[in-house]
């Protein structure tokens, strides 16, 4: 393998462990902020111990999402130097917002959150963790604003003297379009992980609580709350998927009509195109063999018209070529880092599954919250089937997997370019680093990741397994002479 490959697999399986983290956290830090409210509200002795066992959970995630995301930074100029180089004064001003802003404004109000238990003011103890969610979203926004930049480029101009593409305007990079959209749906989707997590971890709990000699039989009704208020989130914060994904379906294929044909495999233009559920195709990729269809879905998805006419990959990779050329006279081969003899398709197959795959666990989530929102209603008893376990243990995985393919979808569905209809990935390689020097990173990185992941779910597990502490009346706050202490 080339030091293409390699560093485009180093860069993803990096990425894709990590996002594992990030949707959990800033959907838990919301559920966290939530209960803490209702405590302080209703001093019912069930959200305080729903509060601190979610914190737990909590805390666990941030942990890791900390130590895997600050791999991400490093990687730029390991392995993408020259990408940095070409557009690093444009990537470079929202990352820099993300660490010095957002994520100091996480760290310092979840330390307070963590440590402050009996000695600030409730409220203002409540307000610390709404001030951590704020913190997670304003990290989400000003990394999606550099991600957005790479799929659709504004706010910049090209400097020939230096050969860098140089920042002109930060507001239009922030309100990018594709921004816009993205944010929203990248949110709503963590709001949907958080749900799950506490609709799964719930139920696997409120179960065993009903079991006959429970130790925490009287924890059934505290355990249904959870389980309710995790499906509640989960299939609410569906809806907000399913309306944001259909706008940024709309934008994406106004900004990158590739990567939606790409998505149904569609290589002649069609009017009223239909969605394909399932399709076998020739080993080539380039002929249908059988399909299953539903009319006139993929044009509305596309163009908001079921009677919309879809671009097809041909005819998108001709007027690929018009610009290629058009750059490489602006800017010179060079300089643009266009590949003359490139092929402008993603990966057909790959776009087609991780696109399908998305959106069909994305279904199974809201469903299967649907469900248990049904099985805990009124005075419904606890399940007692042991598929109630597969259930809770299928609830966090379906929307944290099905988030997994929707960027692995949105960032091969853009190649070959690394900054759409700008640079190629092919040229934004570092021009150093070896093949072997790759390989080394790629499987040290690797296995500290496959150690992490044996820490993470014993920890997250066996916090689960425990239970929320029993109710303790909070204390009074001490002297100020009193040492700090971990709360928990």
């Amino acid at each position: 393998m080339d030091p293409v490959d390699l560093a485009r697999w180093q860069f993803a399986i990096t990425t894709v462990y990590h996002f594992l983290f990030v949707p959990v956290t800033i959907g838990l830090s919301f559920v966290v902020a939530v209960t803490h409210v209702l405590w302080v509200r209703t001093r019912r002795p069930e959200w305080l111990r729903l509060t601190k066992f979610i914190g737990k959970l909590f805390t666990i995630n941030f942990a890791l999402g900390l130590v895997t995301g600050i791999v991400q930074e490093f990687q730029f100029g390991m392995n993408w130097s020259d990408y940095s180089r070409f557009v690093g004064d444009i990537f470079g001003a929202p990352l820099a917002l993300e660490a010095l802003l957002a994520f100091f404004v996480e760290s310092t109000f979840l330390g307070l959150w963590i440590f402050g238990w009996g000695r600030i003011p409730e409220k203002l103890h409540a307000a610390t963790m709404w001030i951590v969610h704020i913190g997670t979203l304003l990290s989400g926004y000003f990394i999606l604003a550099a991600n957005s930049f790479m799929q659709n480029p504004v706010g910049f101009r090209y400097n020939p003297e230096s050969g860098r593409a140089e920042m002109t305007d930060f507001l239009a990079i922030l309100t990018n379009k594709v921004q816009l959209v993205a944010f929203p749906h990248v949110i709503t989707s963590a709001y949907m992980v958080g749900g799950a997590v506490v609709m799964g971890v719930g139920v696997w709990l409120w179960r065993r609580a009903a079991q006959p000699g429970a130790a925490d039989a009287e924890d059934v009704p505290m355990y249904r709350k959870a389980t309710r208020l995790g499906a509640v989130l989960t299939l609410v914060a569906s809806l907000g998927v399913v309306i944001t994904g259909d706008v940024q379906g709309k934008i994406m294929t106004e900004v990158q009509p590739m990567k939606m044909a790409a998505a149904e495999a569609l290589y002649e233009s069609q009017t009223g195109a239909a969605f394909s559920i399932f399709t076998i195709g020739t080993l080539d990729g380039n002929h249908e063999v059988f399909a299953i269809k539903v009319p006139k879905v993929l044009a509305f998805m596309a163009t908001g018209n079921p009677n919309g006419t879809v671009e097809g990959i041909n005819e998108i990779k001709a007027r690929n070529a018009e610009m290629v050329a058009g750059i490489e006279r602006t800017y010179g081969t060079d300089v643009a880092r266009i590949a003359a003899d490139a092929d402008y398709t993603p990966n057909v197959p790959l776009a087609y599954w991780t696109f399908r795959l998305m959106m069909g666990l994305g279904f199974a989530s809201m469903g299967l919250s649907l469900l248990l929102l049904w099985v805990t209603r009124g005075r419904s008893r606890p399940p007692v089937s042991r598929l109630w376990v597969w259930a809770g243990i299928a609830a966090p995985l379906l929307p944290i997997f099905g988030n997994s393919f929707g960027w692995i979808f949105t960032e091969t569905g853009r190649q070959p370019w690394l900054v759409n209809g700008l640079m190629t990935t092919a040229f934004g390689v570092s021009p150093s680093v070896s093949a072997g020097e790759i390989w080394t990173s790629m499987t040290v990185f690797t296995l500290l990741y496959a150690v992490l992941a044996v820490v993470e779910v014993r920890l997250f597990l066996r916090y689960v397994a425990h239970g929320a502490e029993p109710f303790h009346e909070p204390e009074d706050a001490p002297a100020e002479d009193a040492p700090l202490q971990f709360a928990y």
